[in-house]
Formats: structure tokens, C-alpha cells, sequence
């Protein structure tokens, strides 16, 4: 019975009993501070990926606003104007003007390799994507250059009018692969 007579042990002192108003604010603080991090990782994230953006205009479009593209990489998009397209050997370069509404772009590819369906054919619309800079002078330095195949893109106006595709399986005489 002496157990009962004897006294508790002295609690030990917990430092949340000495001040009861910070308890509450440890898991707050910590998401306040989260929040914030996660914020400014997103915001370097989205600053550095605004200098990488690569905008696509048709050709009209970037040169009303060629002050806003000019020196950023870009893509611009148009038809190939027939009888422009010229290579030459040494150095080894292509060069071509594209149009959309009126509006023409003269445009320098400094490479010798261009797509197989890069081709001036007289009759049919080449739509042609071109991806690198505005020049000052409203001139077009590509650094790559992608044409749409015309026979896709014109195979239903083609068959209507009773012909076959310009190139291809049906156009030899072989059966289809």
C-alpha cells in the first residue's frame, strides 16, 4: 500500500506546455514553405522554356509582325513559289521563296540534303514548313525544311478528275505493297 501513499513521479516538462500558441504553426510553416519552393521552381522552368518556344506562323502572319519574331526561332509555313527554287554546289545551299496570301518569303537553306517530296512540280502546290530565323532584311534563314507530299494532300481533287497519284505503286503500274 505504500505505492499508493507515495507521490507521482514529476512529469517531465514538454517545451509545447510552455507555449501553446507555436504548437499549431510547424505544419503550416512547412507548406507555406513547400508552396513557395514549388513556385519558384516553376517560374525558373517557365522562364527558361520562353526562350526555347518555337512559334509557327504562315507566311503572312510573320511578316505583318516580323518585329516580334525577328531573331527567334520560328517556323513559318507556306507554298513553294513555283520556278524559285535554286541549289547551288559550292557551297551547298538551297534557295526558295514561299508565299500565303499574297505575302512572299525568301528563304536560304544552307544544306545540301532536302525531303524527297521537296520538289518544284509544275500544276500542284507545295506546301512547305520551314523552321529557323526572321532576318532584318525580312529574308528567312532555315535551319530545317519540311514539304507536305502534294499526291496526299491532292489525291481526291486527282481522282476525281480521273488520274492516279503523281509517284508511288499505282502510278507504275505495280500492285500495292
Amino acid at each position: 500500500m505504500d505505492e499508493l501513499n507515495e507521490a507521482p513521479p514529476p512529469r517531465r516538462r514538454d517545451t509545447n506546455d510552455e507555449e501553446p500558441e507555436r504548437r499549431g504553426w510547424k505544419g503550416p510553416a512547412i507548406a507555406v514553405g513547400l508552396a513557395m519552393g514549388a513556385a519558384a521552381i516553376a517560374g525558373l522552368v517557365l522562364t527558361g522554356m520562353q526562350d526555347k518556344a518555337i512559334y509557327s506562323k504562315p507566311v503572312d502572319e510573320l511578316l505583318t509582325q516580323k518585329m516580334k519574331f525577328q531573331g527567334r526561332p520560328v517556323r513559318a509555313e507556306g507554298n513553294l513559289v513555283h520556278g524559285s527554287l535554286t541549289k547551288r554546289d559550292q557551297p551547298c545551299e538551297y534557295r526558295f521563296t514561299l508565299e500565303k496570301n499574297g505575302a512572299q518569303l525568301p528563304v536560304r537553306f544552307a544544306q545540301c540534303v532536302v525531303p524527297d517530296t521537296f520538289r518544284d512540280v509544275a500544276g500542284m502546290d507545295v506546301g512547305v514548313t520551314v523552321e529557323g530565323e526572321l532576318q532584318k532584311d525580312s529574308s528567312f534563314e532555315a535551319s530545317s525544311v519540311l514539304a507536305k507530299c502534294p499526291s496526299k494532300y491532292e489525291m481526291k481533287d486527282r481522282k476525281d478528275k480521273g488520274e492516279q497519284m503523281p509517284h508511288g505503286p499505282l502510278a507504275s503500274g505495280d500492285p500495292p505493297r
